[in-house]
């Protein structure tokens, strides 16, 4: 499955990044000094590194203070490109889900997006034999050495989701994963990031001990696109 961008990608190069939503950037074909909005909250450390290529998409919407987003950025020294728009996994995972044409899934049927159960609103409803399927859905793009961790940055919202799957898991009344997506093509296995968060990954296997489902996917990605890839595992 392969999703287009539906928008048109300006190369710039990476100048600082002001806060945790905004970059400065300097676009390459007109050397224009641009302030660029960044939907990924992680820290990106490895990314994110002065005079390092960026692809950005230009928005001239009246509401928006900023007219520029971060749309991929290429790994330093390598020509891999890593997705920075945090929303593109929902979307690729929901059409994959909606055509049946996710393997560890398929014996599932897709019955809607963002769901409300108990406290929390949950990415997909999908429906069992038995009994529902809770989905949420996590985007990876912090890479160590083959290894994608997660989170990039400490993570409350996080850590909530995977304790209120646990409950429900444990009630009973549905089963219940966590897909973590991985907007990149160089990640082998999936690991939570402990000496980021240490809540969130004690969090996360006490949820696996308890039966949530633990799955991932890499991306491959394209100038043009993005692509769900293979399954990857989760370690705990």
């Amino acid at each position: 499955m392969f999703l287009p961008y539906d928008v048109s990608l300006h190369q710039a190069i990476f100048l600082e990044r002001e806060n945790r939503f905004i970059l400065t950037c300097k676009l390459v074909e007109t050397s224009e000094i641009i302030t660029v909005h960044l939907q990924d909250p992680g820290r990106l450390k490895k990314l994110l590194v002065p005079n390092n290529t960026l692809y950005v998409s230009y928005h001239d919407a009246p509401h928006r203070k900023t007219k520029w987003t971060a749309e991929l950025v290429k790994k330093p020294d390598d020509d891999i490109l890593v997705s920075l728009r945090s929303t593109l996994p929902n979307q690729l995972v929901r059409q994959v889900l909606q055509q049946g044409r996710l393997q560890e899934f398929e014996h599932l049927l897709y019955v809607k997006q963002e769901y409300t159960y108990g406290g929390s609103r949950w990415d997909f409803l999908l429906k069992g034999e038995e009994k529902p399927y809770l989905l949420e859905v996590k985007s990876v793009t912090m890479e160590e050495g083959s290894i994608g961790y997660f989170p990039d940055a400490p993570t409350k919202r996080g850590k909530k989701h995977v304790m209120e799957l646990t409950e429900i898991q444990r009630s009973g009344s549905h089963q219940t994963g966590v897909l973590f997506v991985c907007q990149r093509e160089d990640i082998q296995v999936v690991r939570p990031a402990d000496w980021i968060d240490a809540d969130f990954a004690s969090a996360l296997k006490v949820a696996r001990q308890a039966g949530v489902e633990l799955k991932a996917r890499s991306c491959q990605l394209t100038l043009e696109g993005i692509g769900l890839g293979k399954q990857i595992p989760v370690e705990v």
